[in-house]
């Protein structure tokens, strides 16, 4: 790896052809097992949506609610809530919830795929964050927000740790008025 590369980066597994031939499927389970580059990035995950401890109000960008999507975003998300002192929302696959849920269907590759939030999730007009470990198609983190809003969040950014850009993920979301934060950006797919 050269000198340039950040933590994020050198601690992101690159497995070609996995799930199929052609794709470099970015695994951040070696981040996650690396207490310095685990901590910094939900360091950098927090840090544009945290209250400045020198303002005596919270910034404008403050959250009440971190949605994670199924399932790394549920241990990157988990983590960014509890430091900004916000719940956690799962947003799961389809049957995994066992209360009252609102379900959204998105395209895949091949087919569909659905969605769901307990109904009850957030209250109207709560200032949500959605998280997620990579942004590729966006076909999963547009479904979500597009979830949440439906059952009244104001979703205020989306934030992951690998930007996928040739595959136009990030530029769907910010083409819906989202705001976008990535920590590292791999090329292609």
């Amino acid at each position: 790896m050269s000198e340039g590369q950040t933590l994020l980066e050198r601690s992101i597994r690159t497995i070609p052809d996995h799930p199929k031939p052609g794709i470099l499927f970015r695994d951040i389970t070696t981040l996650l097992g690396d207490p310095a580059a685990f901590s910094a990035a939900v360091d950098a995950l927090v840090a544009p949506h945290a209250a400045s401890a020198s303002r005596p109000t919270p910034a404008p960008t403050t959250v009440a609610k971190v949605a994670g999507i199924e399932a790394r975003g549920f241990i990157l998300g988990g983590a960014v809530a509890h430091r900004l002192g916000a719940g956690f929302v799962p947003v799961r696959k389809r049957g995994k919830l066992p209360h009252e849920v609102v379900r959204i269907a998105y395209a895949l590759e091949y087919g569909t795929d659905e969605i769901e939030v307990h109904r009850d999730a957030v209250n109207p007009g709560e200032r949500v964050l959605l998280v997620d470990d990579l942004i590729a198609t966006g076909g999963t983190a547009v479904a979500a927000v597009e979830l949440l809003r439906r059952i009244g969040a104001e979703v205020v950014a989306a934030c992951f740790v690998i930007d996928l850009p040739d595959l136009g993920g990030a530029a769907k979301l910010r083409a819906m008025g989202l705001p976008v934060h990535t920590l590292v950006a791999f090329p292609g797919h």
